[in-house]
């Protein structure tokens, strides 16, 4: 337990990390990668594609349509605040915010806060230890996932002081459960009623973050505008941040009037639809217009220290068709991944095979070793032997088109799946022609699929595309309603997997409308690699947890992985500067500024 970590009956921390002590000792005056004095001022627009009809980002209701940047993992929590912040700088670390320290015993069986005496609403009313019972129990009886099923894992929480509030955790808790639990936004008792927490509103909602919610057009435009009196500014690990007067979220139909309205001077940043970063190819390509030319625009990229966001072709495990491994497994083999990055990327990608590419973490490439053939011992079938020995794709970046040998291999699993060709159509063991759909919301992702087609089209599987926009997608993902469609899995990778895998890929989620387990992954082998890697204590059998987790989502072809490039590129117009340092993530734009007029 290092320096930074409490134990039972010593002085409380400032800070917690998930392994290992925290980086940044109890005297830090700020996040590496924001500047303490960068100016304060002037405005910024950014420019979303979808809609919005609601401003509580806690419930299922609307949960896909809720306005962006109340809580946001992009523009920053403009809004609602956590108990503690997360240093985007170290693999999992937090720092206080609402609480300025925390006390936890060895074993992590409880954890207890103790608020910032400063922390306040954007109304003035101090933040309490009643606040954050109430954000408990109102997230257990009338929230979305994952917020809603917190509660499970807690045995109680009390008041244990004047700003003081103690959790402790029951069987079902883990290692990581009390950074979760710190990291959970908080909101005011008095700002919200209970009884119709779980409706929708578009009534400007209070909280403790930097910015209050200033205008509302719904599904249009959403503004925010600096509380000036905001508790928090001098708070070390808020220090850099929030540094606009005011934020306005635009929101558009569809990507290319996004980049137009970017193109025109009316966003300030463009880095894609969802601003997780442009790709070389898009760069290349886009970015040949006056703005660029004369200097008004920049063009920068950021090299990422963290694993990929996994995008692929997600099978919905749900439908019949999907449920044999084997098919799916099958149907992995004919992306043409080899085409797809001469053709549309100048060969400047690389495939996307792992969950954790890149990174010790990752199984590619590596056999297993001791821990991980002990943990994955009771599955053994579930793994490929080619995963298990570390052969797996590796000449994956070499392909260049999908050769007669890998047409064959796939038609040979079908034949083993009790699939048969009849004619030109390929049937089920049913003898139902074997026919799906992909939804697609954008040109690009047409591409993909178009390609993906192509080649099923030759074993005799008829596949239709579907372009839905934003918001039907939204829902479609919500219930589940799809066959398959093209979708990351997870908003951003990670050094330091935790429970959110739960909600990615665990029994518990599987079937919970709103979850991110859009496969509807339900195998016991994979809870109990998930369960492993979150009890782990030492980093040896983390890591082995993680690469078996690994072995154990590669062999189930959950997914047809697409390509990554480990450059995140972002177009800005040059009134914004950033600070130099960057984070592991590649950029931060919640620390980036207006230059002074």
């Amino acid at each position: 337990m290092g320096a930074g970590q409490a134990l039972a009956g010593s002085a409380p921390a400032h800070a917690i990390a998930m392994n290992g002590e925290p980086a940044l000792p109890a005297d830090f005056d700020h996040f590496p990668y924001a500047d303490p004095v960068a100016p304060k001022g002037g405005a910024i627009t950014y420019c979303v594609v979808g809609s919005f009809d609601n401003l509580n980002p806690f419930i299922l209701k609307s949960m896909r349509t809720t306005a962006r940047g109340v809580i946001d993992t992009i523009f920053g929590n403009l809004v609602f605040e956590p108990l503690m912040r997360r240093n985007d700088a170290e693999p999992f670390s937090l720092y206080g915010l609402l609480a300025e320290s925390v006390e936890m015993d060895e074993e992590r069986s409880y954890a207890e806060f103790h608020l910032n005496p400063d922390a306040r609403w954007s109304d003035g009313k101090p933040v309490t230890p009643e606040d954050v019972i109430f954000t408990y129990e109102t997230f257990a009886e009338k929230g979305r996932p994952p917020y809603s099923t917190r509660m499970d894992r807690i045995e109680e929480i009390e008041k244990t002081g004047v700003r003081s509030v103690r959790f402790t955790f029951n069987e079902k808790a883990d290692r990581e459960f009390p950074l979760i639990v710190a990291m959970t936004p908080v909101i005011p008792a008095h700002g919200f009623d209970r009884e119709k927490f779980d409706q929708s509103t578009l009534k400007p909602v209070i909280g403790s973050g930097p910015y209050t919610i200033e205008t509302v057009k719904p599904g249009e435009r959403i503004v925010f505008k600096r509380d000036p009196d905001y508790w928090g500014a001098d708070v070390p690990s808020m220090r850099g941040f929030a540094n606009y007067d005011r934020v306005t979220i635009d929101y558009f139909l569809n990507g290319n009037a996004q980049f137009e309205a970017f193109k025109a001077g009316n966003c300030s940043a463009y880095a894609g639809a969802i601003y997780t970063g442009l790709g070389p190819n898009e760069v290349t390509r886009d970015f040949d217009f006056p703005a660029v030319r004369n200097g008004d625009v920049a063009l920068e990229s950021f090299e990422t220290k963290i694993p990929p966001v996994v995008l692929g072709f997600v099978f919905n495990t749900r439908r019949e068709k999907f449920t044999d491994p084997r098919v799916r497994r099958a149907l992995s083999m004919l992306y043409d991944f080899g085409w797809v990055n001469a053709n549309l990327y100048n060969g400047k990608y690389r495939r996307t095979l792992s969950y954790w590419q890149g990174s010790e973490l990752s199984a590619l490439g590596r056999p297993a070793g001791p821990i991980e053939r002990k943990l994955l011992e009771p599955y053994a079938d579930k793994v490929l032997p080619s995963v298990m020995d570390g052969t797996y794709g590796k000449d994956a970046d070499k392909a260049h088109g999908i050769e007669r040998e890998t047409l064959r291999e796939a038609f040979s699993m079908l034949k083993e799946a009790g699939y048969a060709l009849d004619g030109n159509v390929l049937k089920d063991p049913q003898g139902r022609p074997f026919t799906f759909e992909i939804l697609l919301v954008s040109s690009e992702q047409e591409r993909f699929a178009t390609v993906f087609q192509r080649m099923l089209r030759k074993l005799g599987i008829a596949v239709s595309l579907r372009m839905l926009d934003d918001s039907q997608m939204q829902q479609r993902k919500q219930r589940f309603e799809f066959d398959m469609i093209i979708a990351p899995v997870g908003f951003s990778g990670s050094l330091s997997p935790g429970a959110e895998q739960i909600g990615r890929w665990g029994s518990a989620s599987a079937d919970v409308e709103g979850s991110f387990n859009l496969a509807g992954v339900a195998d016991p082998a994979v809870d109990a690699m998930i369960e492993a890697m979150l009890n782990a204590r030492e980093a040896e059998t983390y890591v082995a947890a993680l690469r078996a987790l690994d072995r154990l989502l590669m062999s189930g072809a959950y997914l047809v992985p697409l390509q990554h490039n480990t450059q995140k590129w972002i177009a800005y117009w040059n009134y914004l500067e950033h600070p130099e340092t960057a984070p592991l993530n590649g950029y931060d734009l919640s620390t980036w500024w207006r230059k002074p007029e």
